[in-house]
């Protein structure tokens, strides 16, 4: 992974972060945001990868069902958002739509992914920092304003 800092205004940074490829993107970027002590900040992302998981969330038993994508695919979009969690460190929302060879699509709130050959994510600081706070009543950690 690198990454670069690119604009500095009104204390906020943005950041360019490049994946490598074999890099688990959820991890990496996870990790990133801690290391930087980034505590609100909006993601986007583009690239690919080898394969991925995405979910989606069964309100009945309170879990993610996974979908799984085992072929290369492309990273048409991810986005989502960072806050801190309970833990104190970086906590990572983040939803994806993965293009597959024959036109279709997969999606759902990304869970992982490996890179191939490349995540190019910009990653926006917020002005006010956020937390992210499990809800019981969901089963799910939600930013608590």
């Amino acid at each position: 992974m690198h990454h670069k800092k690119i604009d500095l205004q009104n204390g906020q940074k943005t950041y360019v972060v490049v994946l490598d490829a074999n890099e688990e993107a959820f991890a990496t970027l996870a990790a990133f945001a801690t290391e930087q002590g980034l505590t609100a900040a909006s993601i986007t992302a583009i690239g690919a990868f080898e394969h991925a998981t995405v979910g989606w969330f069964d309100f009945t038993d309170c879990s993610y069902r996974k979908i799984l994508v085992a072929e290369q695919c492309e990273v048409l979009s991810l986005i989502g958002d960072i806050a801190t969690g309970d833990d104190g460190k970086a906590s990572l929302h983040l939803h994806a739509v993965l293009g597959l060879r024959d036109g279709s699509t997969r999606g759902g709130h990304f869970l992982e992914g490996v890179v191939h050959p490349t995540l190019e994510a910009t990653i926006i600081e917020t002005p006010v920092a956020l937390h992210r706070r499990h809800r019981k009543d969901f089963g799910i950690v939600l930013i608590e304003l």
